[in-house]
């Protein structure tokens, strides 16, 4: 049976003020059309992890599988995808190519999670770089961080 997928699109964006500091993520979904925007945050992070919470926040909240049009500024978050770097980690032991843990796991398991769910196309797109959904997602991101920096 050919399971027909909806399409949709999902644009991530984190930020954080000090690596570790507080620290914010946004995200922006589309279905034909109809956006949901998502946000949230922690007091004490890191800029990696919000991204990565971004997408893993965009696609858990998905209620079925869906194909997912992934744009992320996060070079760290695609190339992991794009260049099998979660792969090659996965196979030494969640180390990486210099012998040391990989950072953030359990946000990565999390996603792994996900990709097996749905099926995902990966696409990184420079930040700050005019993109209209990145750049929501960034005001998303920066409005959380600001509210656990006691700014908002």
């Amino acid at each position: 049976m050919n399971q027909e997928f909806k399409q949709v699109e999902l644009y991530s964006d984190g930020a954080c003020s000090g690596n570790p500091g507080p620290g914010g993520w946004g995200a922006i979904l589309r279905f034909k059309g109809i956006e949901k925007e998502l946000s949230g945050g922690e007091k004490a992070t890191t800029n990696n992890r919000m991204e990565l919470m971004g997408v893993i926040a965009g696609l858990e909240s998905l209620k079925e599988p869906c194909q997912v049009n992934i744009f992320t500024d996060s070079q760290y978050i695609a190339n992991a995808f794009l260049k099998n770097w979660l792969e090659s980690w996965q196979k030494n032991g969640w180390k990486t190519a210099a012998k040391k843990p990989v950072k953030n796991k359990e946000l990565w398991e999390r996603l792994l999670v996900q990709a097996s769910r749905h099926n995902l196309a990966w696409n990184w797109i420079r930040g700050h770089a005019g993109h209209p959904e990145n750049e929501r997602c960034d005001k998303l991101a920066v409005f959380e961080r600001d509210k656990f920096a006691g700014k908002a």
